[in-house]
């Protein structure tokens, strides 16, 4: 099917387009929120918590945009053994496209506020772009519904290596920096939505064909409002509040210093 059939097939399905349109509408919002709360912020390191933290939205909208015009969007035929066996099911690839984009800087204004090291933040990024690709692959694979599997597989593994990171290294991190109890807080937001994301992935049209791709894309557009736009708030609202908190975390990411830097004594 063409880009244009696409598009047809997504504004005939009310319900479809709506899950998109309502998540451009909000990151358009929280857009306009995020740049006016961070309107007095000075210090570099929460000024780049505010920058990271911006592009989640900024990302959102133009993915969203991408998937409700039919541009990331294609009509696939389901390989022999899945539910939906010679169907052509609409697949909105361009979801992995954000994810990809937007979750390394949901990763990053995490690491900064717990105060991580460059090892851990690299790792957590590479980690989770890996989990996103892989997750991309498994939705487009088409010739074994076996493989479509195994790249699941592999995704929720790299999937792993981010939550132990969050979990088990940042939370010891954050504890040292002194912002542990927002960072807790944002940590079980963060793991308890991202856990959804691969059980609708294996729920929906995807995976065994249980809910459809309306209400499948229902699941991730409501995970997404909460997991970046709600998250985002929450996070740049404690750092506006507690700027000088994290001016004096150590300089270079992670200094086993303890949070205050040489300069502030």
């Amino acid at each position: 099917m063409t880009q244009a059939d696409a598009f047809q097939a997504i504004r005939d399905d009310a319900l479809l387009s709506a899950s998109l349109w309502i998540n451009i509408a909000l990151a358009g919002l929280s857009i306009l929120l995020f740049v006016y709360m961070g309107r007095n912020v000075d210090d570099p390191r929460a000024q780049l918590i505010f920058v990271a933290t911006l592009m989640v939205p900024l990302v959102s909208i133009s993915s969203y945009t991408g998937l409700v015009s039919g541009l990331t969007v294609s009509f696939l035929e389901m390989p022999a053994g899945h539910a939906l066996a010679g169907q052509e099911v609409l697949t909105p690839w361009g979801r992995y496209l954000t994810w990809a984009l937007s979750t390394p800087m949901i990763l990053i204004a995490l690491g900064l506020l717990a105060g991580s090291n460059l090892t851990k933040l690299f790792t957590a990024v590479v980690a989770d772009v890996g989990m996103c690709v892989t997750g991309l692959a498994a939705a487009l694979t088409t010739s074994s519904y076996m493989l479509r599997w195994v790249w699941y597989a592999i995704s929720c593994a790299f999937f792993a290596v981010v939550l132990y990171i969050l979990l088990a290294e940042w939370a010891e991190d954050a504890e040292v920096a002194g912002t542990a109890e927002i960072f807790n807080t944002l940590k079980v937001l963060t793991v308890v939505l991202w856990l959804g994301y691969p059980i609708f992935w294996a729920l929906g049209a995807e995976g065994f064909a249980v809910l459809d791709v309306a209400v499948t894309s229902w699941a991730y557009s409501g995970m997404d409002i909460v997991a970046k736009y709600l998250f985002a708030f929450l996070l740049l609202r404690w750092v506006v509040d507690n700027e000088r908190t994290v001016a004096k975390m150590a300089s270079g990411l992670g200094s086993a210093s303890g949070g205050a830097s040489p300069a502030d004594d």
